[in-house]
């Protein structure tokens, strides 16, 4: 008789501990909704501290979920403090490591998320690349598979100065095998031909341009960023003054992407960086054997010729260049510059002759190289300002060698143009 009343004082005892807990978590959620967060944060200590986390599965998921939303706070997050947003964070992660499936530990999630993310963005908006870089990694932290936020993370250390915390995250991407080629899907509105990014949701933008409020759907693939990341590694580590450790990541990445041209051309830059230009352009010949045909190789061909001193090797890979592509500025503009910086030594030469017979005979031979010079330049600039109109550099020294060469009219033009933009 007595173990039975023991027994049921003891099922008493727990059910008024039980719903004492219920009650506690109702406190909490009614102090939520009247914006009270410190007292729910008290009511869910104490129902802690009453045992809610030996209960079942239902009552441990809406205990979390209620320390989510407290921890969130008003204006879903945008006012929080970054500590909080990853406890809430946390919060959120405990009940869907319970249940996956609950919708408000996941719509709570991607609150916290989209609060970390806008504060980042703010942030950056307003210079503040450290505190960028702390919400964007929180953001990371909460779900690994979003990378993409770990590399912005990244780029935000780099703005930031904060070149360890930098090169850290890069380093990670590359260990996750991170590549960053996707595919953003546009689409304009039909009222208004705006067009609007709708990320990488494919399926959402096709079902607004079948609802026929928007047309001409575009989708644009993004490249890898592999050998970006391998670079600023590598760059990284060259700021820091420890050379070994840049060559040692990058071979690393050649290692995983042995026929990856971008890499090698992010390890030929890298030598390019360290001055042994003998190394980039050996690395540059491997990347014009596997690229033949594409004109951006023999344009920094041409660059590093050039920084060799081989200015007939250099022309030859511009003029490559631009056969290969005749809409190429960069090139047009390198090598009219490279024919035209032969015109200072013989100017330093007019310069310095004196009134004699042999010296007037000599400074006209000068002037007729210069006028070589010009007539050589002239149609490449021509190519350059036929691509690009607006290039200031190439407006005044087309300006200028016009004049140079009597055609007073075309410098006229150029002038005119000149004018025009810096209006």
């Amino acid at each position: 008789m007595n173990t039975k009343l023991i027994t049921l004082g003891l099922a008493l005892f727990l059910g008024f501990s039980l719903n004492a807990q219920k009650k506690e978590i109702k406190n909490a959620e009614k102090a939520i909704s009247d914006n009270n967060f410190p007292e729910a944060l008290k009511e869910l200590e104490d129902a802690k501290s009453l045992g809610i986390l030996n209960e079942g599965d239902k009552w441990v998921i809406r205990y979390h979920t209620t320390k989510g939303n407290a921890y969130l706070g008003e204006n879903s997050g945008l006012n929080q403090n970054l500590e909080n947003l990853k406890k809430s964070g946390k919060a959120f992660n405990e009940a869907l490591s319970i249940d996956e499936s609950d919708t408000d530990a996941q719509d709570g999630l991607k609150k916290v998320r989209a609060s970390l993310i806008n504060i980042a963005i703010e942030s950056q908006n307003n210079n503040d690349f450290s505190n960028s870089k702390d919400f964007l990694y929180a953001s990371y932290e909460l779900s690994k598979k979003d990378t993409i936020n770990l590399y912005y993370a990244a780029g935000s250390a780099v703005s930031a100065g904060e070149l360890e915390d930098a090169v850290t995250y890069f380093k990670e991407l590359l260990a996750l095998g991170y590549d960053g080629a996707s595919t953003q899907y546009y689409a304009y509105t039909k009222d208004t031909n705006v067009k609007e990014n709708f990320g990488t949701d494919k399926s959402y933008r096709d079902l607004m341009v079948r609802s026929n409020e928007y047309v001409n759907p575009e989708d644009v693939k993004s490249p890898s960023v592999k050998a970006e990341i391998a670079k600023n590694i590598s760059t990284i580590y060259i700021q820091l003054k420890e050379s070994e450790k840049a060559i040692e990541a990058i071979k690393i990445a050649r290692e995983m992407n042995p026929d990856d041209i971008t890499l090698i051309q992010a390890e030929a830059d890298l030598y390019y960086q360290l001055d042994d230009l003998k190394k980039y352009q050996e690395l540059m010949n491997i990347i014009k054997e596997k690229a033949p045909n594409d004109p951006v190789v023999y344009f920094n061909l041409g660059v590093s010729a050039e920084q060799l001193e081989d200015t007939e090797a250099a022309k030859e890979f511009y003029k490559t260049s631009i056969k290969l592509d005749p809409e190429y500025i960069n090139s047009y503009l390198n090598l009219s510059a490279l024919i035209l910086s032969a015109e200072k030594p013989l100017v330093d030469e007019m310069n310095g002759l004196g009134m004699s017979k042999a010296d007037n005979k000599r400074y006209e031979q000068l002037q007729a190289l210069k006028t070589e010079l010009y007539q050589e330049a002239l149609p490449y600039l021509q190519k350059a300002y036929n691509a690009k109109p607006d290039n200031i550099g190439v407006l005044q020294t087309l300006m200028n060698i016009h004049y140079q060469l009597g055609n007073n009219e075309d410098a006229k033009l150029m002038k005119a143009k000149l004018d025009e933009i810096k209006e």
